[in-house]
């Protein structure tokens, strides 16, 4: 949508569903209230959607902003169906930098809240803007609330994090105690929508909204949980022992003639490669495409015509930490992965490996 304070701010597809009911939904209540035209209701609806987003906007300017003043660069703002985030290029350095950061969201919130009531009682009763005032003020105040309770995804929950992380300086600990908490505050939310419901307080539009709040909540506090434990096991990725060693052939070479040599070879998951005339590495055979091959026919295709040139691999020192090598992966999504000392590829590290290493209790699909 373009940059605020030099922030990029983009929109999910998702919203656009949120701006549609919110412009529907509220455009009747108003209607009715004011006792105002059809399509005088739907734009008022759609003035309130604005003033949403414009809110949420705020609200994420605020960790944004924050994050920024502590170092922290911001890669962008998304404002989606259940709100918006803030996608930071780096964690908080310190766990008073993140309280910092994830409380900032809500105060902002708060502060609006507390302007839009204010706005409320000085303004005419049942008039246009005493309505959107009221809304506005609601709206906020409820954010600011509900993102305050101590459990990821929620910002209370980064809060509970950088509490954790400062009494038993674990980072990921703080992150799993607070993705746990979260679970606990999914199924609260669950349990009060459940009785709201029953009570008759909740509008079919609020249940399936709270809802899916409530699931998303379960679903991010899981992924944290998660997180956590695939952070702790990144300093067993020692790229000399994870990668794989490569065992290359000669350009032209059959491909059954490639696949018996590497059996011969003694080196049991070395990764399949070709050489050129002067011996130096030129492309690693695709595991996949030469299995594609029928067996009668692979003593007559050459394996270059199953190899991927290296020049398309990324290359990742093989000294390399393991906190790097997750970025670099990030960075660089692929399959496979050139493993160098100086100029020499000692080895092909194979994205399944890493995976393996770091969840061994997942069961990985071939």
């Amino acid at each position: 949508m373009g940059r605020v304070l030099g922030v990029p701010v983009y929109l999910n597809a998702s919203m656009l569903l949120l701006a549609v009911l919110v412009t529907v939904i509220y455009g009747e209540f108003v209607r009715r209230e004011l006792d105002l035209s059809q399509a005088a209701g739907y734009a008022i609806g759609f003035g309130f959607v604005v003033c949403l987003l414009g809110s949420v906007l705020l609200h994420e300017l605020g960790h944004a902003l924050t994050a920024r003043r502590y170092g922290i660069g911001v890669r962008g703002i998304t404002l989606e169906l259940l709100g918006g985030y803030t996608e930071m290029d780096r964690d908080a350095p310190t766990p008073k930098v993140d309280l910092y950061v994830s409380l900032a969201g809500p105060a902002v919130s708060l502060v609006l809240g507390v302007v839009a009531t204010v706005a409320t009682l000085a303004l005419p009763d049942r008039t246009l803007v005493n309505q959107l005032a009221f809304q506005l003020a609601v709206s906020n105040v409820v954010v600011a609330v509900f993102n305050s309770l101590p459990g990821l995804p929620l910002d209370g929950g980064r809060a509970l994090r950088a509490a954790v992380w400062a009494l038993s300086r674990d980072r990921h600990l703080g992150t799993e105690v607070a993705g746990w908490v979260g679970r606990a505050v999914a199924i609260t939310t669950a349990a009060a929508v459940a009785l709201l419901t029953a009570a008759g307080v909740l509008s079919t539009f609020g249940l399936v909204f709270m809802l899916l709040v409530a699931f998303t909540m379960w679903q991010g506090a899981g992924q944290a949980i998660r997180v956590a434990r695939i952070s702790r096991r990144f300093p067993l990725i020692d790229l000399a022992r994870l990668a794989r060693p490569v065992f290359a052939v000669p350009t032209g070479t059959p491909l059954a003639e490639a696949q018996r040599r590497g059996s011969d070879s003694g080196r049991p998951g070395a990764s399949l490669g070709v050489s050129d005339s002067a011996g130096r590495l030129v492309a690693l055979v695709d595991r996949a495409a030469a299995a594609a091959v029928p067996a009668e026919r692979r003593p007559w295709v050459a394996v270059d015509t199953v190899a991927r040139g290296i020049d398309g691999i990324h290359t990742i020192p093989v000294g390399t930490s393991g906190e790097q090598v997750i970025k670099v992966v990030q960075a660089h999504p692929g399959a496979q992965y050139l493993v160098t000392a100086g100029d020499d590829v000692v080895g092909v590290l194979h994205v399944a490996d890493l995976a393996q290493l770091l969840e061994p209790n997942r069961k990985m699909t071939p």
